[in-house]
């Protein structure tokens, strides 16, 4: 009965990581830009870029003033003609990787990509020993065969 209501608590919280109740924009009406597919690449990468300061949003969602500059600059550097690449290449020279809310994949960030999945597969391979030996531990030795007794009273005789 524990092991399903704790599968049913990891079911439910996945979901509930998954399915949000809407955007909740701190995009300004004077930040918009008056090009429909320049402000959909600008809030495309607003979307991928950390607020520095709230540190779990994105600047497209947050209110703090420095999310609203770095709007501004996205926009700006996208009047300007930069792609998509060139603006983020830009806003990490200047913050630091730490403003992509999706790190890359680079031999710096290994770890933070590799570490959950490692600890997932050793808590796997924890449970599935605990589980045998367990298992094990309630059957208690199986009983000697035939030709082990045999041997074992050879082996005893010549002790």
């Amino acid at each position: 009965m524990t092991f399903r209501r704790l599968l049913l608590a990891l079911v439910l919280s996945l979901v509930a990581g998954t399915i949000s109740l809407g955007p909740a924009m701190a995009v300004q009406p004077d930040e918009v830009l008056g090009d429909p597919a320049l402000e959909a690449r600008a809030r495309d990468l607003s979307a991928g870029l950390r607020c520095l300061v709230c540190q779990n949003q994105s600047i497209d969602d947050s209110d703090a003033p420095l999310a609203k500059d770095l709007r501004v600059l996205v926009r700006e550097r996208l009047e300007a003609g930069d792609s998509d690449k060139e603006i983020i290449e830009f806003v990490v020279a200047r913050y630091g990787e730490f403003v992509l809310l999706k790190p890359r994949f680079t031999p710096h960030t290994w770890l933070l990509w590799l570490a959950t999945p490692a600890v997932l597969l050793a808590a796997l391979a924890a449970i599935v020993l605990g589980y045998r030996r367990r298992k094990f531990a309630a059957e208690g030795p199986k009983p000697l065969s035939a030709n082990e007794k045999r041997r074992l009273k050879r082996l005893v005789g010549e002790g």
